[in-house]
């Protein structure tokens, strides 16, 4: 069996945005080294925020690197916990530009559905991050801007032959440029987004390559 992929990534600032705390993160996690990781290759990018970058440099990296699954961390600034995502909405603002200045002219993604689901897997990721005592909640509503565009095309990966088994999308709220909490003393810090990161990367990686033990069903 191939050597087992996890492809984590995050995003670059945006406009109100100058510092995303997902940067020093991905960088992180994507250093860790922890006997469970010694089968795993972490690949880390970051994403300019842009539709057109999304579009672009999802289906490459997924054809180049053939993950095995996606974790993805983008910047929810107004809120003050960890949101683990477990659907991405039909809807794009058309208010709200990209990094480079470029408004959605539609809003929606496709036609014909409402929002799509990452899954059951979500669940266990919620459960090991509160595990490691942060204020960790799952989320219905991933926005309308990039954060959300990027997972929806992920759930739509997770849909193709040879895509990933699984993505998952988590929101981390603003932090101080010295990865210190922001605006309150019971604020959530770097370290502490870490350590989350830590345990949600691990279960994806059990529930990876569980997935890959799997069986394929024969068709009848």
């Amino acid at each position: 069996m191939r050597r087992l992929r996890i492809l984590v990534t995050g995003f670059g600032p945006f406009p109100g945005a100058p510092f995303n705390p997902t940067m020093p993160l991905v960088a992180r996690l994507t250093r860790l080294r922890r006997p469970a990781l010694d089968d795993v290759e972490l690949i880390g990018h970051i994403f300019h925020v842009t539709y057109e970058t999304v579009d672009r440099e999802l289906p490459e990296l997924i054809e180049r690197l053939a993950p095995q699954a996606l974790l993805m961390f983008g910047l929810a600034a107004r809120t003050t916990y960890l949101r683990i995502e477990t659907r991405a909405r039909n809807a794009v603002t058309t208010r709200q530009a990209d990094a480079d200045g470029n408004l959605a002219r539609q809003g929606s993604i496709v036609s014909g559905t409402d929002a799509m689901l990452f899954g059951p897997h979500t669940a266990s990721l919620l459960r090991a991050a509160q595990a490691t005592g942060i204020d960790a909640r799952a989320s219905r509503d991933a926005g309308a801007y990039l954060c959300n565009y990027l997972s929806w095309r992920a759930i739509e990966a997770t849909q193709r032959p040879g895509g990933p088994a699984l993505a998952a999308f988590i929101h981390v709220p603003l932090l101080a440029h010295d990865g210190a909490a922001r605006g309150r003393p019971t604020g959530i810090t770097l370290e502490q987004l870490v350590d989350a990161g830590e345990a949600m990367l691990m279960e994806m990686v059990k529930l990876a390559k569980h997935t890959a033990r799997e069986p394929a069903v024969a068709s009848l």
